[in-house]
């Protein structure tokens, strides 16, 4: 006996089919609500009630601090996988054989030219620009350069198109860096892992040798894991919605990086450091900025403690922290900048106002240390975190194009004027 909901409005009853998934969550199925109940609609400001989609590709439990690739945790992942696995993982569902990753890792390699007209487009941005916005307009501009259509019937040209833009999009994310740094453009090395690769194309000076530094390379690795996917968050939606118009691939993209820009999402680790940067102008003093967070009145945010799905802890935080420490006593840092942020997490986690409220720094907060420590622009956090982004966004764009899911289209309440005369300028 199947399932059901039985919803009564005025008096008439309506049953709805309940779905279940593999981790038992309980959904009702309300596709058909305007159909039967003659135009009734639900409303849920913010989605936060409702599911857009069916998909096979991330698990997260806020509540209990579980979060899953393909049913692989996130700490397992972490610690044994590295940030090319994970992408193969997250897009075409099983973790690669030695082959498979070898071939998908020189297909990137093999696609890791851009036009050099893409250049042109990076001269025309002031060094002013911010880099969120010119990543977008990059990942925009692919478009052209790349004109034909994703055949998404064909699953050789759903792969040239991924290992396209997993080998572009690194270039991007580099130049984007340089020339806000007034450094040239530069490509990297084929040599290199992919990781690695990112690092030397973004630091290495024209003057003088790179020298990889490999407690960054795992710092960057973990760091990029961790973000890869997260469920159907602002950006990851909008990739979907896009994409459900059958707009292309590289399309969909810069529309996620534009949702990610925000500081209520991508932008939360940048909204990180500039908040360390005023408790510093404030003269640096902990206590008196944790007791401002305490205090309902007072309009001061803490950034970085606690998040909006994890109810208890940020699994990914627990994971990031061991890497910021290593990296901070690598690199031998002195700045009072991550002093204070020291001091803050060291003080949240004793503090019984936060303890009790579960109000634990989250990845946003270790992320925005570890980059700060790299010597990368707190305004190039945000395009790290896309970097990091961009293989769930692919798996999210191609699950929802095989599904073959209809295009998004919201319903509304409309709460503005009836039906009005119109009244000729001098009359009104």
């Amino acid at each position: 006996m199947s399932k059901t909901a039985t919803l009564e409005i005025n008096g008439q009853k309506h049953e709805f089919p309940l779905i279940e998934g593999t981790e038992n969550e309980i959904a009702i199925d309300i596709k058909n609500l305007r159909g039967v109940t003659g135009g009734v609609t639900t409303i849920d400001p913010g989605y936060k009630n409702t599911g857009s989609c069916e998909s096979a590709i991330t698990f997260l439990n806020g509540e209990e601090g579980i979060l899953r690739y393909r049913g692989y945790s996130i700490e397992e992942l972490a610690e044994k996988a590295d940030f090319l696995e994970v992408a193969y993982l997250l897009i075409f569902g099983e973790l690669p054989t030695k082959e498979q990753l070898d071939k998908f890792h020189s297909d990137i390699k093999d696609e890791s030219v851009v036009d050099d007209d893409i250049k042109k487009i990076i001269d025309a941005f002031p060094k002013t620009a911010h880099p969120m916005g010119v990543l977008a307009s990059l990942t925009s501009a692919l478009t052209a350069f790349n004109p034909s259509s994703v055949n998404t019937e064909s699953e050789e040209d759903m792969y040239r198109a991924i290992v396209k833009i997993l080998g572009k999009f690194p270039v991007l994310v580099a130049w984007t860096m340089r020339k806000k740094k007034g450094l040239p453009l530069d490509y990297g090395d084929r040599s290199l892992g992919y990781v690695e690769n990112v690092l030397k194309m973004m630091f290495k000076k024209p003057n003088e040798e790179y020298k990889q530094n490999p407690v960054l390379i795992n710092a960057l690795d973990k760091l990029l894991i961790l973000h890869a996917d997260h469920e159907q968050n602002c950006s990851t939606s909008t990739v979907r919605i896009v994409g459900s118009s059958h707009a292309g691939l590289f399309t969909s993209l810069s529309a996620g990086i534009s949702a990610l820009w925000g500081p209520l999402h991508g932008g939360a680790n940048q909204a990180v450091l500039e908040m360390l940067e005023a408790i510093k102008e404030d003269g640096g003093d902990t206590k008196k900025y944790m007791g401002k967070a305490k205090d309902k009145e007072d309009p001061f945010r803490l950034m970085g403690f606690g998040h909006r799905v994890y109810k208890n802890f940020d699994p990914r935080a627990k994971i990031i922290k061991v890497a910021a420490d290593e990296v901070l006593e690598d690199l031998g840092i002195e700045d009072p900048i991550l002093d204070i942020a020291k001091g803050l997490e060291k003080e949240a986690l004793q503090d019984d106002y936060f303890v009790k409220r579960k109000l634990y720094p989250n990845v946003d907060f270790y992320s925005g240390i570890i980059y700060r420590a790299m010597d990368i622009p707190t305004e190039m956090f945000t395009v790290m975190f896309a970097l990091g982004r961009l293989p769930g966004w692919i798996a999210q764009w191609r699950e929802m194009r095989l599904r073959k899911e209809p295009i998004g289209r919201p319903r509304q309440v409309y709460i503005g004027e009836n039906q009005r005369d119109f009244k000729a300028i001098d009359k009104r």
